[in-house]
């Protein structure tokens, strides 16, 4: 065995390539008798033993000492060519990546997809069996949204509504009147574009719904229905009076009184038309607002003439020194003298036609009556409007849900479906709120003349039978008084300064201006 001193050793590269050993100068480099031999690079494996070298054995008389060098032969790197590891490595490393990224979208998806959601829709007047067929078919088209209708009481409804909407537990969408929207700013989310923009709404409703529900470009509610007043009239009381249509202008109507009016005692056996009071009118203060607008008056600060002569015209009905008196307090309430036959015209919205028929069954089965539009003053048509509407609630958690539901809601469809529903259960629908729709409805002798009115329909709030204790509650108490005081001799001019004042005051505290426009002549 061959011993290398530690110095004659050059150290090993970094790479562990094969190294030489040098011997000591004028040792005899030409001696034939060499012994070969590997010495292992460092670093290598662990533990590998180097293969068996062949060592030829020295000459006789030959020793270490006389070696001149030694020439290390070249090793191949243990374990082969490298690139297979490294190609099966890179695949490896591939594949986990792509399973990576694979389940990621996976849970991604999980996460972002669709949850299923139920919105709550409180609604007033109609059962949930009518609106129920509506709800199907808009689940069957939107499976991951479910509806849950709530018919709620009238009573101390919307503030009920308010407070629950602000408790973060109120409905999504939900019923309320036209002339709310002052006193639901807070609680009213926007309709936004995806459901109806402000052009395509002006171009669908009539323009008192873009009056009342519209600002700028904002919607704040989008209406199943219109509603009014009808001027129904007694056929038998006509015929016996020899009236052969329905007054259209109040000259007509004035001319009709003294025809059909027949006094009895301290009242009337049959009275002509029942106005003049408040407390046995239904809808007086609808009536009231209507005469005002016709005759020019501005309703927001109700003075001067247009406004007097109104209030005037209004009590000539009630006041027995005039030619036209045919109504006063002793008689019964307006929609059951209607039904008893002892009033020939009222003037009342749509849906009180249930109650008359109902009543008559009672008291007068043989009533027989017709609906006509209300009368107009010349060259200013004037009709009313006082409605409800489907609004979104700003505090909802789902918006978009709501809205969806609001589109498919009131959509051509589904108000010919809704219509139908009602239809079933009682002798006609809620007339309907699109221009696009009054062909459809404008002949029918109950719902007609209420369509064909609605082009010229105005609001304000002084609308009966919202039971909302607030806007139109407080503005009908004002005019109120003022109709009984004039009954008990005050001027026109005295009680409608009170009127403008307490107007005022109301309609500031909910954030409304006192300079409304009065209804301009068309």
């Amino acid at each position: 065995m061959i011993i290398v001193p530690e110095s004659m050793i050059t150290p090993p590269s970094d790479q562990g390539v094969p190294f030489s050993l040098n011997l000591p100068a004028g040792q005899n480099s030409g001696n034939q008798n060499q012994e070969t031999i590997v010495v292992p690079a460092q670093g290598g494996t662990s533990g590998s033993i180097p293969p068996e070298i062949p060592v030829s054995e020295p000459q006789a008389g030959s020793t270490a000492e006389n070696m001149d060098s030694f020439t290390v032969p070249p090793i191949s790197p243990q374990g082969g060519n490298p690139w297979p590891k490294r190609i099966i490595i890179v695949l490896v490393l591939l594949l986990f990546v792509g399973a990576a990224v694979l389940l990621g979208r996976i849970v991604f998806s999980q996460l972002t997809a669709p949850q299923e959601v139920t919105i709550t829709y409180w609604g007033l007047w109609e059962n949930d069996g009518i609106i129920k067929p509506i709800i199907t078919e808009f689940e069957a088209k939107n499976p991951k949204i479910k509806v849950q209708y709530s018919k709620q009481s009238h009573r101390q409804y919307r503030e009920r509504l308010q407070a629950a909407v602000e408790r973060g537990d109120g409905p999504d969408i939900f019923r309320y009147h036209n002339t709310w929207v002052p006193m639901l700013k807070n609680q009213l989310a926007a309709v936004p574009e995806t459901v109806m923009t402000a052009s395509q709404f002006k171009n669908t409703y009539y323009p008192v719904a873009t009056n009342d529900l519209v600002g700028g470009q904002t919607i704040y509610g989008m209406p199943l229905m219109v509603e009014g007043l009808g001027l129904y009239y007694n056929e038998d009381l006509f015929v016996a009076a020899e009236v052969t249509a329905p007054p259209t202008t109040w000259e007509e109507l004035l001319a009709l009184v003294p025809k059909i009016a027949k006094p009895e005692g301290t009242g009337f056996a049959v009275s002509a038309i029942a106005l003049g009071t408040t407390g046995n009118i239904e809808n007086y203060s609808d009536i009231l607002a209507t005469m005002f607008m016709q005759n020019g008056a501005n309703l927001a600060i109700p003075k001067g003439k247009e406004a007097e002569e109104a209030l005037a015209f209004y009590h000539k009905f009630a006041n027995p020194t005039d030619p036209v008196y045919t109504w006063n307090e002793t008689m019964d309430n307006s929609m059951y003298a209607f039904a008893n036959g002892k009033v020939a015209m009222i003037f009342a919205p749509s849906w009180r036609a249930f109650d008359i028929i109902e009543m008559a069954k009672q008291v007068n089965p043989a009533l027989k009556f017709k609906i006509a539009p209300i009368p107009q003053l010349p060259g200013n048509t004037v009709t009313w409007a006082s409605y409800w509407v489907e609004g979104l609630s700003e505090k909802s958690t789902y918006k978009k849900q709501a809205a969806e539901f609001l589109k498919f809601l009131t959509s051509r469809e589904s108000m010919i479906k809704l219509y139908a529903e009602e239809s079933k259960v009682r002798l006609f629908g809620e007339p309907y709120a699109r221009i696009d729709m009054a062909t459809l409805l404008s002949t029918d002798p109950f719902v007609g003349p209420f369509i064909t009115q609605a082009k010229d329909a105005r609001s304000f709030p002084l609308a009966s039978r919202t039971f909302d204790n607030g806007l139109n509650d407080r503005m009908m108490k004002y005019m109120e008084n003022a109709v009984n005081a004039i009954n008990t001799g005050s001027s026109p001019q005295q009680e409608l300064d009170t009127v403008s004042n307490g107007f005022s005051q109301v309609l500031n505290s909910y954030g409304l201006v006192t300079s409304a426009p009065a209804a301009t002549t068309q």
